[in-house]
């Protein structure tokens, strides 16, 4: 089958993505839309809106049948699922390949391997890549002897998570018990399975993930690594590529470690392989496998010129890669940061309305990613994000410079937005310097408050 038309089964920026790859590629798109989303930039752009239910991503966008039906039914070939929502949901994947629709992305038996975390660990280890000092515990008995073995500090984590949820520190060891019930607990009311699994608690750590392509069959290219350490409560906010200071064995390392670990899987389409490099150990460790496309994709798009949703397409269209490894150059350094709708007054408390008039930054090595427009509605069901801004250039400096300008430039009215709180993130002396770790945000917080 060939790919003609394709159901893009998201919405906001990465639908508009998508939207803007598929008509360069002369293709058709539908987009899956909720009531909420009938009037958006996307559902403007697309061929065709099809609504597919109620605002609520329950009741519309985490319909498994419902979009595989709207699919069927409004003559598609294929599927592109995004990021979030149903992009690495086995069951979508698995519908489609019963169905006959191209899924723009892994097979079900791929997106199982790496969505449970323990099954994961166990694949990194067969690929001979590094994990986390830690494991699975079947008893409180074995999980205080493997606690005991680690050491504290030891983070408790959900099998089944992301996002910090069902995560937690523990730092003195009696305090074990009590903490594994919480997270399990935590874990079974977001995720549906409470097993939780303990790891070594990086105190300085750094968050480097490295994108990847495969074909399907065994043959993996790597694109170079991100450094996405800029988080609030797990929640990346800031992601930049080359990874500054990362020593060049540990960044050769984690992209053999990388397509290592992909390769194994035979692994189909674009994804991301995520490590934590400990600082003071000079020791990287698997973390897990994102089975998608990530929201931070531009900057590897910026620094290489592959056009990664292109690619999705290509090698679900049976195209296979179309480069080799020694293909790939990266020129110069790309750093994102996201904007999103929200009041950092407020401890950050989503800001939906309606966007009364915005004006985007322009300029040489500036890129945005935005589905947001003058008069735009912003629905309180989503995710507050609403754009990237992306700065390229010939180095580092010169990439931040031209994103602290585009900051500048940027107005958004009607709603409040992070765009002060990134500015003075990327002013920040550390930040500046360059290699900060996850704790950067929390360090900054704790100086402020």
């Amino acid at each position: 089958m060939t790919i003609r038309r394709i159901l893009i089964a998201n919405r906001g920026e990465i639908a508009v993505r998508i939207i803007r790859t598929a008509q360069k590629l002369g293709l058709e798109t539908v987009l899956a839309v909720s009531e909420a989303d009938r009037g958006s930039l996307g559902a403007q752009m697309a061929d065709r809106a099809l609504c597919i239910g109620p605002a609520r991503p329950g009741d519309s966008y985490l319909r498994v049948e419902t979009i595989v039906q709207a699919a069927l039914g409004s003559g598609c070939d294929a599927i592109h699922p995004g990021y979030g929502f149903l992009s690495e949901r086995a069951a979508l994947a698995q519908l489609c390949e019963h169905e006959g629709i191209i899924f723009i992305g892994p097979t079900a038996k791929q997106i199982e391997a790496v969505g449970d975390k323990l099954r994961a660990r166990t694949e990194a280890i067969a690929a001979n890549v590094p994990v986390v000092p830690g494991g699975p515990v079947d008893s409180m008995a074995e999980a205080q002897k493997l606690a005991e073995e680690i050491g504290a500090p030891i983070l408790v984590k959900a099998v089944g998570g992301g996002g910090g949820r069902g995560m937690k520190l523990v730092e003195d060891l009696k305090d074990l018990t009590a903490t594994m019930d919480m997270a399990s607990a935590e874990a079974g009311a977001a995720f549906g399975d409470a097993r939780v699994y303990l790891e070594r608690y990086v105190a300085q750590g750094r968050h480097v993930e490295v994108q990847v392509l495969g074909d399907g069959a065994g043959k993996v290219v790597h694109l170079g690594e991100r450094d996405c350490s800029v988080q609030r409560r797990y929640q990346k906010l800031i992601e930049e590529t080359p990874a500054p200071h990362l020593p060049d064995d540990i960044r050769a390392q984690m992209h053999e470690a990388a397509v290592r670990f992909a390769a194994r899987l035979d692994y189909r389409g674009a994804g991301t392989v995520e490590f934590l490099y400990d600082v003071a150990r000079n020791q990287f460790y698997f973390l897990e496998m994102n089975a998608r496309i990530q929201v931070e994709h531009p900057v590897t798009e910026m620094v290489t010129g592959v056009d990664l949703i292109a690619e999705q397409i290509a090698i679900a269209n049976g195209e296979g890669l179309r480069f080799g490894q020694e293909d790939i150059r990266i020129d110069g350094a790309a750093i994102e940061i996201r904007v999103n709708a929200e009041d950092p007054a407020r401890d950050f408390m989503p800001s939906p309305g309606t966007v009364s008039a915005v004006s985007w930054p322009q300029g040489n090595g500036i890129r945005v990613d935005t589905h947001i427009v003058d008069g735009a509605k912003i629905p309180p069901f989503y995710d507050s994000m609403v754009a990237k801004i992306i700065a390229h250039g010939p180095d580092r400096g010169t990439a931040l410079d031209r994103l602290k300008g585009a900051l500048r430039e940027t107005r958004i009215e009607g709603v409040s937005t992070n765009i002060a709180f990134q500015a003075e993130s990327l002013a920040d002396p550390d930040f500046e310097t360059g290699g900060v770790d996850t704790g950067f945000l929390a360090r900054r917080a704790a100086k402020s408050g």
